[in-house]
């Protein structure tokens, strides 16, 4: 079980960071005040394999209650249980630059006087906390896409192969409209249709008779080839663009034949590459 306690400045990007743990797979639960963090880490333990991997906020927001965090921590380390704590930070100019542009106000302007003083005051606060942290990850003059790489590199998905993105490659038929959650779309209609050969009409482009019928055709071996190469290149700059989830839609008129044929080989081929594919048919069995 991973179990992520993440703390830092204001306006330092911890939200942004959960953001992308999020993505990860991570379960995340925004400001929880200290005193409850030992119950949560119980909870979690109970949920039989729920709750694998958590990441927790636990900042200067929590107001007097943060002064709680190091006895949670002690709880936590008297009950054996493993966490690492993600300090975020920035420098001062940076955190007084995105206030500046947000508007928004410190959680301790009011009790330091002015913003500067309570970015001042912030650090000293959490300073002890960045001395007990497993990772700081400064995000001053870091892009949003060189932040999540970072973050991704440290605590990705596991276990998914060649890279963290998910494909979902389903076929549909265009008569029914397109898949409005597609990404990308590739129209398999100029292929031989086997729904004008009897003994194919009733069946489906996952029987062999169909797909023999589809892929005797080279057009289609062609237009495969293609559709490959051109994922090929994709899906790795997808991948560092930080995205998370891909769909991909191949149709044909009914999405009962071609475009279930050439979804299904499709799918095989970006699995081989080592990406986590699977395979959907919205209108395969619609009459």
């Amino acid at each position: 079980m991973e179990f992520l306690i993440v703390s830092g400045l204001s306006g330092a990007g911890k939200s942004t960071v959960m953001s992308i743990l999020e993505d990860s797979g991570f379960f995340c639960v925004d400001n929880l005040p200290p005193v409850l963090i030992p119950k949560f880490a119980e909870v979690c333990l109970a949920g039989a394999g729920s709750y694998e991997r958590v990441a927790m906020v636990c900042d200067i927001r929590g107001g007097e209650n943060f002064d709680g965090l190091f006895d949670a921590l002690a709880d936590l380390d008297a009950m054996q249980f493993p966490y690492q704590i993600l300090f975020v930070e920035a420098d001062d100019a940076t955190i007084l630059r995105r206030y500046q542009e947000t508007r928004r106000l410190h959680p301790l302007m009011a009790e330091s006087g002015g913003l500067v003083q309570a970015v001042e005051r912030e650090r000293l606060i959490m300073a002890p906390v960045r001395e007990r942290a497993d990772f700081v990850i400064s995000t001053t003059s870091q892009p949003v896409k060189k932040l999540r790489g970072q973050i991704l590199d440290m605590f990705g998905p596991r276990g998914k192969g060649n890279g963290e993105m998910s494909v979902t490659v389903t076929s549909f038929g265009f008569k029914y409209g397109l898949p409005l959650e597609a990404d990308l779309v590739f129209d398999a209609r100029f292929l031989p249709n086997p729904f004008y050969v009897q003994k194919l009409k009733n069946q489906t482009g996952l029987d062999a008779g169909v797909r023999d019928f589809v892929f005797a055709c080279p057009e289609t071996g062609e237009f495969l080839e293609r559709l490959e190469n051109l994922l090929a290149f994709l899906l790795p700059h997808f991948v560092e663009e930080g995205k998370s989830a891909l769909v991909v839609a191949v149709g044909c008129t009914g999405g009962r034949h071609r475009s279930v044929a050439v979804t299904h080989a499709l799918t095989e081929y970006i699995q081989g590459l080592g990406y986590a594919a699977s395979e959907t048919h919205r209108d395969m069995t619609r009459a």
